[in-house]
């Protein structure tokens, strides 16, 4: 049984070693989404959306909600959140000061608490939890995901 937890454990970090499946449950941390909404969000063509939704199905990580012709998805368990944030937590401390990394990795974890909205669909979020991350004329702008950061810059070109 020891070793049948390991397995598990490490059933779910390959369901997570992919950078757009870690986007999709930064969407979800605090809210519950419908595929259409996380396509716009993402930037995503919907057959592939729902491929990383099914791996993330497949190992438990999130519930489905079907409402008419939408299915709704949400995080099945709030230490998924968690356990994402320390390892974030992890590489920032590990990173801090690697001139190599982007400005929000090296950010101090204690600079992280103000609440920020997107500016594309309005999802409150704060350095620490936004997917993405632009620094504009001096001013950063932060993302819930690719998807709506690159509305903005094509909008603001």
């Amino acid at each position: 049984m020891y070793s049948q937890i390991f397995q598990l454990h490490a059933d779910v970090y390959a369901a997570l070693s992919n950078p757009k499946r870690l986007e999709i449950v930064h969407l979800l941390r605090d809210q519950e989404m419908s595929v259409s909404q996380m396509v716009e969000m993402l930037g995503l063509p919907q057959a592939n959306l729902s491929q990383h939704l099914m791996v993330l199905r497949e190992f438990h990580l999130v519930t489905t909600r079907k409402k008419g012709t939408n299915i709704y998805y949400k995080l099945s368990h709030k230490n998924i959140v968690k356990s994402s944030d320390l390892i974030r937590e992890m590489l920032i401390g590990q990173n801090r000061g690697n001139e190599n990394l982007t400005e929000e990795l090296r950010l101090k974890m204690k600079d992280m608490v103000p609440l920020v909205r997107d500016p594309v669909c309005g999802m409150r979020l704060s350095p620490k939890t936004a997917g993405r991350a632009l620094k504009q004329k001096g001013k950063t702008y932060y993302f819930c995901a690719e998807g709506c950061e690159n509305k903005f810059v094509n909008k603001h070109k």
